[in-house]
């Protein structure tokens, strides 16, 4: 006897998995058993707004939304008792040394979660092994010109399938057809503190959500000296992180803000555009 697959939806709240949810909701392709977002608690006020609205028109067809976290990504970074997921921050190290930490937000806060309630939906919750033929579609939001992003699950329980891939769409076939529905104003998930952001992001921030601005400010001060708890420890860094690429205080770089070259996406679980660059070195703290 074949188990039953479970279909659910890897929701970053961005055009792609908007417009899968919307699809589905629509019933262009099979519903979802529920769609998963995993919230690091310290995503824009628009993305929560979205979310809001995309969690009312999910329930008109019978898809359930379901936030889910591990914690919160910007106040575990500044607690001393908390282990630090490394953010991919700027560094700068004693002598002019110029390189970025590694990466393990997305892992820690977005990709972990999201497994976690999907053995959680499937009966068979962490430490219990998932039975052989146990298995849960994972539909995520890459589109034909990010195919290059679309990878096998790496656990057995779980198969991704990229519906847009199978629909033959690019990012701006979802731009259209959110639009087409009311959503043109769709909002690119990320956090707020992203060290990825570019100029665009932070001007916009500091002109039009000044109480966001000052929060990103203050973190970005927080963080100069490396991780809370690596301090606490006795253990600093050597050097200092920053926030934005200039590697001086955010509150102080002389912002260049340029037009885009169109649309680009956010980041989502298994969909951050800058995966190719989050391997760099960065400062070790001192043992």
């Amino acid at each position: 006897m074949t188990a039953p697959t479970y279909r659910f939806l890897s929701l970053g709240a961005g055009v792609q998995s908007t417009t899968l949810l919307l699809l589905a909701v629509h019933g262009t392709i099979p519903r979802f058993d529920a769609a998963i977002f995993a919230d690091t608690r310290w995503e824009p006020r628009p993305v929560y707004r979205h979310l809001h609205h995309l969690t009312s028109i999910a329930a008109q067809a019978g898809i359930d939304v379901v936030r889910i976290g591990t914690g919160d990504i910007r106040a575990d970074a500044l607690d001393p008792a908390h282990r630090f997921a490394s953010m991919p921050l700027f560094t700068l190290g004693p002598n002019g040394e110029r390189g970025m930490a590694r990466r393990q937000c997305t892992s820690e806060y977005k990709i972990k979660p999201i497994k976690a309630e999907v053995r959680r939906r499937l009966g068979h919750p962490h430490p219990r092994r998932v039975p052989a033929g146990v298995v849960a579609e994972m539909a995520i939001g890459i589109s034909v010109d990010e195919v290059h992003r679309a990878r096998d699950a790496d656990v057995g329980y779980m198969r991704n399938v990229f519906p847009l891939l199978d629909l033959g769409w690019r990012r701006t076939d979802c731009l259209s057809f959110l639009a087409r529905h009311g959503l043109a104003d769709t909002p690119k998930s990320s956090c707020v503190g992203c060290p990825f952001h570019d100029d665009a992001f932070w001007f916009a921030l500091r002109e039009h959500s000044p109480q966001e601005w000052a929060d990103a400010v203050a973190f970005d001060h927080a963080i100069r000296d490396g991780s809370a708890r690596a301090n606490a420890d006795g253990h600093p860094l050597r050097g200092q992180f920053f926030l934005h690429r200039q590697r001086v205080p955010l509150d102080q770089v002389v912002l260049r803000p340029r037009s885009r070259p169109g649309d680009t996406p956010g980041c989502g679980p298994w969909t951050c555009p800058h995966d190719a660059s989050t391997t760099g070195h960065g400062l070790g703290e001192v043992a």
